[in-house]
């Protein structure tokens, strides 16, 4: 997730970050596996795709002799005991190492200030939502829910911009993407940045959002304190693929007006009750469908997988965010296109994807093979 407002001052660079130096911890044998399109044994260069390993997790498995999905548990620090701050997450066997608060104690810059006034603002615009009905503004709702939500964040941002699970042409590439940005989640480049980073340092001290810090934080506070963001992970340099292309520059320098546009072409079209709903109901309920992978992903759920994080399956967030709650899966295989890897999983975004493979404007599409998913299993 990146700014929701406008692109970064000069000095400020909330939700743009560079890779910052890994301590120096020998990490555990890496799970690069060679990845291969299902239609045809093609190796893929998987150079750019990082299954985590990660030294500085806080989480353990526990294997089991049956092969079978299992809970993660968490490995609570010394100091939770010494500590109020530190606690177990409700219904949940994770435990918070280190309990942030974003809103007092420290010193707001401009777009701290402003990312809260955009999502309090859409917050405030669903009071209207009773008094407002109509069944033109709920359908506009759900239109935009599959355009920005399915086609715009887990189609185009996630799967395809930042783990290039998929070819697409450039064309439709642009499209999916422009939908990404009236969504209100912030501009390609420092989406897929932060998206990138959370892979690279999961669950650890420099994850962008981890729920270590406590669940709300890893849910929505993050986005607020966009100077800790820099100092965990630095400036970018995570997303040059994007950023030779003129065309994701463009959108994160005039980020904010392409939403603004898709405003006032809805209250052109149905007045305040389209406002309401096609831009306020509809923002929000994106906006939380997308942070609950982040938070009640991490948090609530079933491992499949032995990813060495805090990844979880969970198959409610799975039906509202198009397939992306099959968390651990995705961690697992993170070049997959396809998240519900069972038939019973439920993928909406993956059903477009197969369907664009299908009439042929997707290639290249990426799936685990057997060899694969033997290496990840809990039993080898």
């Amino acid at each position: 997730m990146a700014a929701l407002l406008a692109p970064p001052p000069t000095k400020v660079n909330p939700f743009s970050f560079s890779a910052h130096r890994r301590p120096n911890i020998k990490p555990a044998k890496s799970h690069f596996p060679i990845i291969t399109h299902k239609h045809q044994e093609s190796a893929y260069d998987a150079r750019n795709i990082r299954i985590t390993q990660n030294p500085l997790n806080y989480g353990f498995k526990r294997k089991i002799g049956n092969g079978k999905s299992t809970k993660a548990a968490s490995i609570p620090s010394p100091e939770c005991g010494k500590d109020p701050s530190f606690g177990r997450i409700l219904l949940s066997d994770v435990v918070v190492k280190r309990r942030r608060n974003v809103y007092w104690g420290r010193k707001w810059n401009s777009m701290d200030v402003a990312t809260v006034g955009v999502v309090v603002a859409m917050h405030l615009l669903c009071l209207f939502a009773p008094f407002t009905f109509n069944w033109g503004a709920l359908w506009v709702a759900f239109g935009l829910y599959i355009i920005t939500g399915l086609l715009g964040i887990t189609l185009s941002f996630h799967r395809h911009l930042s783990h290039r699970s998929f070819k697409i042409p450039k064309w439709l590439e642009y499209f999916f993407a422009y939908c990404g940005v009236q969504a209100l989640q912030g501009n390609p480049i420092d989406w897929v940045s932060t998206h990138r980073y959370h892979h690279q340092f999961c669950d650890s001290e420099k994850d962008p959002h981890s729920p270590i810090e406590g669940f709300w934080f890893s849910h929505m506070n993050w986005l607020f304190d966009t100077n800790s963001i820099v100092k965990k992970c630095g400036k970018p340099n995570n997303v040059g693929d994007l950023e030779k292309q003129s065309f994701y520059k463009f959108l994160q320098g005039t980020y904010i007006f392409h939403p603004i546009a898709l405003g006032a072409l809805i209250y052109a079209f149905g007045g305040f009750p389209y406002i309401v709903w096609g831009l306020g109901v509809r923002i929000v309920w994106v906006y939380h469908i997308t942070w609950l992978v982040n938070s009640a992903c991490h948090v609530w759920g079933k491992q499949e997988w032995n990813t060495g994080d805090l990844s979880r399956n969970n198959w409610w967030v799975g039906v509202l965010a198009f397939g992306e709650g099959w968390h651990n899966n995705h961690h697992a295989f993170e070049y997959s296109a396809r998240h519900g890897l069972k038939w019973w999983q439920i993928d909406m975004t993956w059903y477009v994807i197969r369907f664009l493979e299908a009439i042929g404007l997707a290639t290249d599409v990426k799936l685990p093979t057997s060899a694969q998913k033997q290496k990840m299993a809990f039993i080898n």
